[in-house]
């Protein structure tokens, strides 16, 4: 059983003491977020942060969000091992392209289907006006899609 990143009984040091070689006190500041089964966790943000840093960073903020802190930076840590000069910066404007793109694709997928009800509207219908109407549909069913 695990109580704050350490195990009853025998003291085994958090993943933090235990890359910084040193005894892991009672009230270390990084036990409960660094664990001693989670070395690479520690690891990534000790390579990005320092260890000094984020033991500011975590002194500084109420305990409530200090889980929530060391989670942005092992995300943060873990990118920036994958992408040295974008980190997560380089992921996010990636999603954002494809945000980008997405909304090309279904705005030209909505203006088609206005294109073809407008070719069925034209089609079915059997009166001289019939083809005024639908184009003004189409174009207001177009305004209504662009954004």
């Amino acid at each position: 059983m695990k109580e704050s990143g350490r195990k009853l009984g025998a003291l085994s040091p958090c993943a933090a003491c235990k890359l910084l070689r040193r005894r892991c006190a009672q009230d270390c500041v990084f036990a409960p977020y660094f664990p001693a089964d989670e070395p690479q966790k520690f690891a990534s943000v000790h390579k990005v942060f320092g260890a000094s840093n984020v033991n500011k960073m975590l002194q500084e903020l109420p305990e409530h969000q200090r889980s929530d802190a060391v989670s942005s930076m092992v995300y943060e840590a873990n990118a920036r091992v994958r992408d040295p000069v974008y980190g997560c910066v380089g992921a996010i404007s990636s999603l954002q392209r494809q945000i980008d793109s997405l909304q090309t694709q279904l705005a030209l997928a909505q203006a088609e289907v206005v294109h073809m009800r407008v070719r069925q509207f034209t089609s079915s219908s059997n009166y001289p006006g019939a083809m005024d109407m639908a184009v003004d549909q189409a174009t207001m069913g177009e305004s209504l899609w662009s954004c």
